[in-house]
């Protein structure tokens, strides 16, 4: 029986990677984006042309109509989810004063009602079955808080409250959820923010590539995770200790 994982926010910096760790070790991906077609599209033929298995799904995991009936349907082909990685997320820089009450609920919303959405929807596959396993792609933010950043920070830090009451729910029942803490990646979403000071404070002096993510994400996923949850993997470069 075939390994099925499913990325949300699959078509992202860290997602992509994600989707590509994830079918490299040997999963089949269901991979859900939100807007990015032609990254999704290129990450299914990449898998093609090496012979595996990533299918995309547009789904707004801001929409709990869309996630039922999207894993619905992941369900009905696959039976089984073994992996989920929560992935999807969207940013804002802004200060906290300047910051609307839209603007929260969207974060709260995406960040994590999305993953709540997403969870509660492949739980019963895992129930039935005694397994799985739950990560969250989290951020140092939602650990030390970020200045201008404040809904964001404050999305993440529930996300990591969510990572660890689940973990002590379901562990009797066999699933694991933990959480991956990243801290400045060079992705898409941080090219066009000036780094040079948060730089200077990374005791390894680099960013991380979205790979090096994905390869906490996939030990989490792995055998050699089976006695970790309600953990905070971080991936930081020592900024965070």
């Amino acid at each position: 029986m075939p390994k099925i994982a499913v990325v949300t926010g699959g078509s992202g910096g860290i997602g992509a990677a994600c989707v590509r760790a994830l079918s490299a070790a040997g999963f089949c991906v269901v991979l859900l984006y939100l807007q990015n077609e032609e990254q999704a599209a290129l990450l299914c033929a990449e898998a093609t042309a090496e012979g595996r298995t990533v299918q995309a799904m547009r789904c707004d995991v801001g929409d709990g109509q869309q996630v039922d009936e999207t894993f619905r349907q992941i369900l009905s082909v696959w039976r089984h989810i073994d992996v989920l990685v929560n992935c999807a997320g969207t940013a804002l820089i802004k200060l906290f004063q300047d910051t609307t009450d839209a603007e929260w609920q969207h974060l709260l919303n995406v960040h994590v009602m999305g993953a709540a959405r997403s969870a509660r929807a492949a739980l019963p596959a895992m129930l039935s079955r005694g397994s799985g396993c739950i990560i969250q792609v989290t951020s140092m933010w939602g650990e030390t808080g970020a200045s201008c950043e404040v809904a964001y920070s404050a999305a993440k830090a529930a996300l990591i409250g969510f990572t660890k009451a689940l973990a002590k729910e379901v562990a009797p029942s066999g699933i694991r959820v933990n959480a991956v803490s990243p801290g400045a990646v060079d992705t898409g979403m941080n090219r066009g923010v000036d780094m040079t000071e948060l730089l200077s404070e990374i005791p390894l002096g680099r960013l991380a590539a979205p790979e090096e993510v994905a390869q906490a994400v996939l030990f989490l996923a792995s055998p050699s995770a089976a006695y970790i949850t309600g953990e905070v993997l971080r991936v930081n470069g020592g900024l965070v200790i």
